[in-house]
């Protein structure tokens, strides 16, 4: 009697040599990845275990995904997680009015017969995780803002992030080929469940220092000047260390500075000035605050009036 051999995963195909190859590559794209960020995500390339990143809203989780995705010239694939989020959102559906439709112009046949045509592929509609499974290239999964779905969807998660597998009840089992670099990102919003943790790897990334920001801002804007981007990294520092319902993203710091730039803030600067008066500051700090109450705690602590 031979011995039942086990199944084996989904090949690992590594994008990446080596950690300073993350970093360059990366940057390329214009994703500035620090030391932790370039090593967790080599990691999750070369080892095919799923990256769980989690940090405040706006640090750049969403844009590392896209990142790897073009520095690998991979498909991105998103699922985007939201309260009552279901299997048949995340991973099939079938087309029942094509069904019906096909059903009624091939006339009177036995179900039997009926049921072969319908439950196939033409009528498949794929949703994120089938997609990304089911795709023979490169894929990078980004399954963002997984703390906004039902802890009942952590489950399904687990279950195709073990095997990357989807079994279909009227087709069979969908088995990935090449297994994708999965992301998932957290705002931490609620605690996710150990299992799913224990199946990733763990990054935090929190707000860039203001070397790092500025590095940001550098690339991301190159028109503006050394003594702007100060003034504007020092003020978005302090933003964010007030009590305020929702802090300053680095997208914004980048909407900011391309807002001031569209203003003429720089064109009087000096080496010494920013030409940023606090007039400009507080007839455009809606740009990166969103709230009035965010927005009248920032005047008051900025004195601006």
């Amino acid at each position: 009697m031979s011995t039942p051999q086990p199944v084996a995963g989904p090949a690992v195909v590594p994008s990446f040599a080596s950690v300073d190859e993350v970093v360059a590559r990366l940057r390329q794209t214009g994703y500035l990845a620090d030391d932790a960020t370039a090593t967790s995500t080599f990691l999750a390339d070369r080892l095919g275990k799923p990256l769980l990143v989690e940090g405040p809203a706006g640090v750049g989780k969403t844009e590392l995904a896209k990142a790897i995705a073009a520095a690998t010239d991979a498909e991105l694939v998103r699922l985007q997680c939201y309260e009552g989020i279901d299997e048949a959102r995340a991973l099939y559906e079938w087309n029942h009015a094509k069904q019906i439709l096909h059903i009624q112009a091939t006339g009177t046949r036995a179900w039997d017969e009926a049921k072969a045509d319908i439950f196939s592929e033409e009528f498949l509609l794929p949703r994120p995780l089938l997609k990304a499974i089911s795709r023979e290239g490169s894929t990078v999964l980004l399954i963002d803002e997984v703390d906004k779905a039902d802890v009942d969807m952590e489950g399904l998660l687990l279950e195709v992030l073990s095997d990357f597998a989807i079994t279909i009840p009227e087709m069979g089992t969908v088995a990935a080929q090449r297994r994708p670099i999965v992301l998932l990102t957290s705002n931490a919003t609620r605690e996710l469940s150990e299992a799913l943790k224990r199946r990733c790897l763990y990054l935090y990334i929190d707000f860039p220092d203001a070397e790092r920001e500025k590095e940001i801002l550098a690339s991301r804007v190159p028109n503006l000047s050394a003594s702007l981007s100060a003034e504007l990294v020092r003020i978005v520092g302090v933003l964010r260390t007030l009590d305020i319902r929702k802090k300053p993203s680095v997208a914004e710091t980048i909407d900011w500075a391309n807002t001031l730039l569209a203003l003429g803030a720089g064109e009087q600067a000096d080496a010494k000035k920013s030409g940023l008066d606090d007039g400009l500051i507080a007839r455009t700090l809606g740009v990166v605050l969103k709230h009035r109450p965010d927005l009248k705690t920032a005047l008051k602590e900025l004195k601006l009036g």
